[in-house]
């Protein structure tokens, strides 16, 4: 028997990855990049950023996201603060319905899901809108980072 997740209202089959249909395309408007928090629509613009951090030796945080999705939307405005606390570090959100593909190979099964990357290479991860986590581990990898360079 198949399962259902409701989502703002509506009932999406449930398909592990909640990227592969909008929930609402006219719910509230969420800012899902600004300020340090780029927006990553194609797959062109995450290589760009992917390869600046590499070339920079920067870490990069990849958020991926909805604008539809609430657990999305009330971690938003932490992810951006840490964005501004931490400006030796790249932040990017990958809208995972612009890139539905792309969120499927990398195993995105739950938004928001957020990659830490050193050289291109994952070092942790965080699956869910886990406030305190998500400050825990951009702390852990910006003090890392900033041991290896010293």
């Amino acid at each position: 028997m198949p399962h259902f997740v409701i989502v703002l209202g509506e009932t999406l089959p449930d398909r592990s990855c909640c990227c592969h249909k909008k929930a609402n395309k006219q719910g509230d408007p969420v800012e899902l990049a600004g300020g340090n928090v780029h927006l990553i629509t194609t797959a062109g613009s995450w290589e760009a950023k992917l390869s600046e951090a590499n070339k920079d030796g920067k870490i990069l945080v990849a958020n991926f996201s909805a604008a539809w999705c609430g657990p999305c939307r009330a971690i938003a405005r932490t992810y951006s603060k840490l964005a501004d606390r931490y400006p030796s570090i790249i932040f990017v959100t990958v809208d995972v319905d612009e890139l539905a593909e792309f969120c499927t190979s990398w195993d995105i099964n739950a938004t928001p899901t957020f990659f830490f990357l050193k050289d291109g290479r994952q070092v942790d991860k965080l699956v869910g809108a886990n406030n305190k986590e998500l400050q825990k581990k951009t702390a852990a990898v910006a003090d890392n980072a900033n041991r290896t360079q010293t």
